[in-house]
Order: structure tokens, then sequence, then C-alpha cells
């Protein structure tokens, strides 16, 4: 079974989170949103930055060494500073590029990777402003960019076409394909 996990802290921006776990877990992925601390706090539970309370799966002190076949930031704010600021979370992010795992980040959170040299020479892509954070990529005009075992996205608008994109990295084009034609879209 593919794993993944999704880190949520306060601040995090609800459907950039949301949206690939259920999407990952309707696709047959072991998907676990995962609580990265603010302030010292403790606990899984967490409040995004629309004021939504979230209790999440396990605390990231609980994930143990082995490495994710994803892991997924989403955005928001302060919630991207907050899991930016987390050593277990970088550690996390970083071992899981090096194995050659994927990466996902959204919204602001691609600058996250860009500051972890994640991005060096990748094509990505990220909320409006937050170019400049993304060292080493070649910024792209698409919506939502994959270029190697990197994911990135523009923002919470474009969560569900991330999701699905998430997907097809870890199932492939028909899982993502098929995912997507169950989902009513405008």
């Amino acid at each position: 079974m593919k794993k993944c996990i999704v880190f949520f802290t306060d601040g995090t921006e609800e459907i950039e989170a949301l949206t690939p776990v259920d999407i990952l877990r309707r696709a047959g992925a072991d998907c676990r949103l995962v609580r990265v601390p603010a302030d010292n706090k403790t606990g899984r539970t967490a409040v995004g930055s629309h004021g939504i309370t979230v209790v999440c799966d396990a605390e990231i002190s609980e994930i143990g060494e082995e490495t994710p076949d994803m892991v997924i930031i989403p955005g928001g704010m302060p919630g991207t500073v907050n899991i930016g600021a987390d050593a277990d979370a970088r550690r996390i992010i970083v071992s899981a590029f090096e194995k050659g795992k994927y990466v996902a980040a959204i919204c602001a959170a691609p600058s996250v990777l860009g500051k972890l040299g994640v991005l060096r020479g990748k094509n990505a892509v990220c909320y409006p402003g937050f170019e400049k954070e993304l060292t080493g990529a070649r910024i792209s005009d698409k919506k939502v960019v994959a270029d190697g075992n990197v994911i990135t996205a523009a923002g919470m608008g474009v969560a569900l076409d991330f999701a699905l994109e998430c997907a097809a990295a870890l199932f492939g084009a028909d899982a993502a394909k098929k995912l997507s034609a169950g989902v009513i879209r405008g």
C-alpha cells in the first residue's frame, strides 16, 4: 500500500490539506494527516487558517524513520512558516526527496521546498508573490506542475487538480482519470 503524509499545523489552508487526503484515500493510499507543532503545542488538533479545527491522525513526533511514498505540504499562513520552521518536517521532506520519493507543495508551501534546495533545476509554481523563494526553480505559468519527484501548485483554487496529480504520481494516470471522472466539476 502506498503511504503518504500531509502536514497540518496552526494556520494551514484547510482545503489544500484535506483535498489531497480525501483523493489519495479514495485512490487506496494510506494517507495520514500529520500534526506539526506550532508554538510548542502538542496534541493532534490544529486550527487552520480559516478557523476550522482539524483533528490529525498523528503528531509528527509519532512518525518513525520509514520514508513515506509522498510528503505533501499545504500552504496557508502562518501554516507554511510553521511547517518550514519545524526540524522534523524539514528532515522528512529532505529524506523523501533524496530517496526519490515524491514531495508535493501547494500555494505558499513551495517556498519551503525552495529553501531546502529541493527545487534546484525543477519546474515549479506557487502562489503569486512567492516566486523569489523558489530557489533554483524554473517558474512555470501552469497551475499544477509535476517535474520528476516534485509536484507544485498555485493555490487553493487548484487543490483538486493538485490532489489528482498526486494520485497520478502514486497510482498512474488511469487511476487519476477514474477518480476525476467520479467528481462532478464545473
